[in-house]
């Protein structure tokens, strides 16, 4: 018998890292290592939810194509959350058009998990603190 390979999707800012709060209330994403803090509790919940589903992260970096963000920070942040929490893949969309296929909330980089791991997209899913990251499970047909 084949195991379903099911997955629970996190976003990365403001989900799984405390994020900053701009003068008009919205969470703005760290943009370097010195900032990294995690979510009360985050370690705990990922480290129970590890052991039935694998865990990828799925985060819009637009700031890195508006010229406000270095990649090799993006990177460097992603590699520390992958260090601190057991954390299966992290896919990364550097774009700042909506029209992206990959940028939430389009499902292009919940499609790529999709293939790589073989997932059943119905068993998955997205969690997010955003209305991009819940339109983007909803389109690639997971719960939210």
């Amino acid at each position: 018998m084949v195991k379903i390979k099911k997955a629970i999707f996190f976003d990365r800012d403001g989900t799984l890292i405390k994020t900053f709060v701009s003068k008009n209330n919205n969470p703005v994403a760290i943009k370097i290592l010195k900032d990294f803090r995690l979510i009360k509790n985050t370690k705990s919940v990922i480290k129970k939810l590890s052991n039935k589903y694998l865990i990828i992260v799925i985060t819009n970096q637009p700031d890195v194509s508006r010229g406000k963000n270095k990649k090799k920070n993006v990177i460097s942040i992603n590699n520390k959350l992958k260090k601190v929490l057991k954390i299966n893949k992290i896919y990364t969309c550097y774009s700042k058009d909506d029209k992206n296929y990959m940028r939430k909330p389009n499902p292009g980089m919940i499609y790529l998990a999709k293939k790589q791991f073989k997932l059943n997209l119905k068993k998955c899913f997205v969690v997010g603190d955003r209305d991009k990251d819940i339109k983007s499970g909803k389109k690639a047909g997971c719960k939210t």
